[in-house]
């Protein structure tokens, strides 16, 4: 027999089956307050958007730092759900497979019995509507969406006696458990297939990167006789080709700023564009344009801090960048030049060359020390055939690795309604 369909009342669960209950949080979930003083546990948990709970030595991408003091943090269990209070809008929450501590600022929930499956609940916690419905509880909680459609919060506390309020939709227990087991084995299909076409696109990236590599080193021709370049970072050349400084093959430019130019960026991938044709979450800008210079369609531009992660290319854009930028032109082929930059930053060859001023960087702000760079000079009708395929190469594979993210998108989206759907009854499963 079919279970009919009532509204619930609320907005973001909508309709539920009749056979069905709506309970408050506090009436479910109990928040564990056992702190880890004195200390019971030196194993240190983290939680992640993408990964959830997770060992925080297995963390990546900065963050903040762990107390020294441990018996600050709080503990929890296998089975507990944790939630990040100051960030639980963004997806910041996860169910914990360890016994360890956690930072002061996260909840950890528990059942009050057995009654109730942690696992459905948890599944309930995943969703966007849910996540979405808490912005309304943290005074001061202003939220930004990226170009990425992530969501950015300035982080204010959600109090855990407005979360105890919130309204969950209740099913049966063999019902809880069956859709915990049914969306377990589901999301475990769908996150091997993002695994894999993420695979699929590093691999793509690392072909790219060895296709610009060889090329711009050895060149298109299959049978050439090759030479010592007597560079390290180098290595063997064709025969013909010649090994300059980057003083003699590109010339740093001071053009005048316009009124009408817009700021443009020189972003990791290599694209040089106007700030506002990309999202700017991430970055920071300077609060006066002092120094500032002109930048035509055309120009090379070699970022000074951040060459050795790729921020190199070809403006597609007429404006005016900061001054740690070098603009250049060259009497030869500039995309040639770019492509052997690029490879210097994929081969970690700036980073080599420079005593970094930060971690994971290096310092060419002064065109004096980037002048000294030996490069690789094919002649000039080699340069452009390497810089046509190279164009025409890069295309394709980034247009590979397009769709792959196309795939990898629409997975995370089917994953995320396919979740709402179910526990909130409106797909049977």
């Amino acid at each position: 027999m079919s279970v009919g369909m009532n509204d619930s009342g609320i907005e973001w669960i909508g309709e539920i089956p009749d056979n069905w209950n709506l309970m408050p949080v506090k009436a479910i979930l109990m928040e564990r307050n056992e702190t880890n003083n004195p200390i019971q546990t030196d194993f240190i948990l983290s939680l992640t958007v993408d990964k959830g709970v997770i060992p925080y030595n297995e963390k990546t991408g900065g963050g903040n730092k762990a107390k020294e003091d441990l018996t600050a943090y709080k503990l929890t269990y296998p089975k507990d759900i944790v939630l990040n209070s100051m960030n639980i809008l963004a997806g910041s929450v996860g169910i914990s497979k360890y016994f360890g501590c956690v930072s002061p600022v996260y909840y950890t929930l528990y059942v009050r019995d057995d009654s109730y499956s942690i696992d459905y609940f948890n599944n309930i916690f995943q969703t966007k509507e849910f996540q979405a419905n808490l912005r309304g509880l943290g005074n001061g909680i202003m939220i930004k969406e990226s170009g990425t459609g992530k969501l950015n919060t300035i982080r204010m506390r959600i109090s855990m006696s407005k979360l105890n309020r919130v309204m969950l939709p209740v099913p049966p227990k063999h019902i809880q458990e069956h859709i915990a087991n049914v969306l377990d084995k589901k999301c475990t299909e769908i996150d091997e297939t993002i695994e894999s076409t993420r695979l699929s696109i590093e691999e793509y990236k690392k072909y790219k990167k060895s296709i610009i590599t060889e090329t711009v080193y050895k060149g298109l021709k299959n049978e050439v006789e090759l030479k010592e370049s007597e560079i390290n970072y180098i290595g063997t050349i064709p025969k013909h080709w010649k090994v300059k400084k980057i003083k003699n093959v590109l010339t740093p430019l001071n053009r005048p700023v316009l009124q009408t130019d817009d700021v443009i960026t020189c972003f990791r991938d290599g694209e040089v564009t106007l700030r506002k044709n990309r999202r700017t979450d991430g970055y920071t800008f300077s609060d006066t344009e002092k120094g500032y210079q002109g930048v035509e369609i055309g120009d090379l531009v070699i970022h000074g801090m951040d060459a050795f992660a790729g921020a190199i290319g070809i403006s597609d854009s007429r404006g005016k960048c900061t001054p740690v930028v070098h603009v250049c032109e060259s009497k030869e082929n500039k995309r040639y030049y770019m492509y052997l930059l690029r490879s210097f930053a994929l081969n970690d060859v700036f980073m080599a060359l420079s005593e970094g001023v930060r971690i994971r960087s290096s310092d060419f702000r002064n065109w004096d020390k980037l002048a000294k760079i030996m490069v690789v000079s094919p002649p000039l009708s080699e340069q452009k055939e390497i810089a046509d395929y190279l164009d025409s190469k890069c295309i394709e594979i980034d247009n590979l690795i397009v769709q792959k993210q196309k795939v990898i998108s629409e997975l995370e989206t089917y994953k995320k309604s396919l979740i709402y759907e179910i526990v909130t009854g409106k797909k049977e499963v």
